[in-house]
Formats: structure tokens, sequence, C-alpha cells
């Protein structure tokens, strides 16, 4: 199995973003959980990302949910992707995924916005739910663009969609009716996506940012 430089964690996304180009449904949804990422990743590897979260409506969001979350392996008959999120030393399993269909932590990143949507603004988590999937097949814009990850300039692809936009019930979801959902990714960054951004209000009513940080090998 190839095995992967060490990556660290800075992280930026360059200001200049050439102009977006649209995207057919079908092919939004095969970009955003595109399968193979984690194929050229050494098993004994371990993927890390970094969760920062902020909501005005709950502030103990913030310091409950800002943490690490690592992706590492289980080999067998069919290879396993495990998500753990790490703060303060203390570990919290997440989940359990077949390697061979991608990476994990795009499915990690729209439920814990679903779950945090519901526990701040109300309303049910199954309704905010098929909003989210229903944005993930429709046409969208793709924009090209460049980010800085430890040092190296690696050419990007974000996708934004706004899952409430025109919903009717915009008005009762406390300042959620524009949430926007932005995933940055890249040929060049292990496990293919580099960040993942929901906001609300511009950020000052909720933000959710989850970034690569750095690719642990093996001694």
């Amino acid at each position: 199995m190839m095995r992967l430089p060490v990556i660290g964690s800075a992280f930026l996304l360059c200001a200049s973003l050439a102009t977006a180009e649209p995207l057919a449904g079908d092919k939004t949804y095969d970009m955003l959980f595109r399968t193979g990422t984690l194929d050229q990743i050494d098993r004994d590897a371990e993927l890390v990302y970094r969760r920062e979260v902020s909501s005005a409506l709950n502030p103990d969001m913030g310091p409950r949910d800002t943490g690490d979350i690592a992706l590492s392996f289980r080999d067998g008959d069919v290879a396993v992707a495990l998500l753990e999120f790490r703060q303060d030393g203390k570990h919290r399993a997440l989940g359990n995924f077949p390697a061979s269909v991608g990476n994990p932590i795009i499915m990690y990143f729209y439920e814990t916005v679903v779950r945090d949507m519901a526990e701040a603004a109300g309303g049910s988590p199954f309704y905010i739910r098929n909003r989210v999937k229903e944005a993930l097949i429709e046409p969208s814009d793709i924009q090209d663009g460049q980010a800085v990850v430890a040092g190296k300039t690696v050419t990007t692809r974000t996708i934004r969609m706004q899952p409430f936009a025109g919903d009717p019930n915009q008005d009762r979801m406390q300042g959620f009716g524009d949430l926007e959902l932005r995933v940055t990714m890249s040929e060049e960054v292990p496990g293919w996506y580099t960040s993942f951004v929901a906001e609300a209000a511009g950020g000052d009513v909720y933000r959710s940012e989850v970034l690569f940080d750095r690719l642990d090998g093996t001694p």
C-alpha cells in the first residue's frame, strides 16, 4: 500500500477563487461522496481533522463539541474505517464504516450539522435531514481555487449549498434559514476533503468547521 507523507496542520484558503461553473445534481452528489478516497492511505496511518464549533443559541455547544476527529483503520475480510472524537485526552467512538466506500468524515459533518440545528433552533431533525439530503442532489456551482496546507499550495474545488433557500419555514428557524454548507476538496490532500464549513447568519448564529489537519503515519 502506498504510504503518503505526513501533512501538517497549517491550512489557509486563498482569497482569490476562479469563476464558478454549474454542476448537475448527480455530478454534485458523486463529487461530494466520491468513492475510493481512502484506497491509497496506509492502513496503519491515521487521518486527523479538527472541528471548531460556535453557537449563539447554545453557547455550551462550542466547548462540548470542539475537538479532533481521528479516522483509523481495522483490517479484516472488509477493511473498516473507524471515526473517533478526541478532546482533552478523552476518546469517544463515533462509528464504523466500510473503507472501500469512501471517507465517512463527510457523513459526520452533515449529521452533526443536522443535530446541532435541531438542538439549537428546535424543529424536527427528520425535516432538517431531508432538506440537507435534497441539497446534495440538486444542481450546484463548483468553484475552483487554491489552499495552503502545511506550506504547500494545492488546487481545490468547493461546492456551496443552501438547503433551506426558499423554504416556507425559513422565518421560524431561529436564524438557520440561510444556512450555507461549503465542502472543499482536493486531489492533493489525503482523504480528498480539505474542509467543511456550515454557517448560519454568516456565522453569527452558528458556525461549524471541520478542517483536514494531518496524516499521521507509522514510525
